[in-house]
This record gives C-alpha cells, structure tokens and sequence, in this order.
C-alpha cells in the first residue's frame, strides 16, 4: 500500500504566520507556478491547517488576521 500523499506546501508559512498575506499569496504563485486565484486558495487553505494544526503560532484572531484584506 502506499502511503504517499503530497506534503503540504510550506513556503509560504513564515508569511502566514506573520499576517503577511500579499507575500505569502506571491511565494506560492511563484513556487507553484499557478495563476494569482489558485495561489489565494493555496494560501487560506494552508491558513487553515496552520490554524487547526499550530494555534499558538498565531499572535492575532481569525477576525483580526483577515481583518482589512479584501480580494
């Protein structure tokens, strides 16, 4: 059986952990080569892992992060 599943792209979680969501969204478009759309999907859905997996490592709310930014 294999186990193998893709590993999670973790380029951009320095940025997410810091609210820097535009340079977070810019390294995955750059990384994976992907129109700016699927790059800010790439982003909140790794946002969202980070915040299940990694709570702690967040310094604002879900409210508060997103607070601002509109795409």
């Amino acid at each position: 059986m294999d186990n193998s599943s893709p590993a999670p792209v973790t380029v951009a979680d320095d940025y997410i952990f810091a609210c820097r969501i535009l340079l977070g969204i810019k390294a995955l478009r750059e990384h994976l080569g992907c129109p700016l759309q699927d790059a800010f999907v790439a982003f909140t859905d790794r946002y969202e892992v980070l915040r299940r997996e990694r709570p702690d490592c967040f310094s604002q709310t879900h409210e508060e992060y997103w607070e601002g930014f509109h795409s």
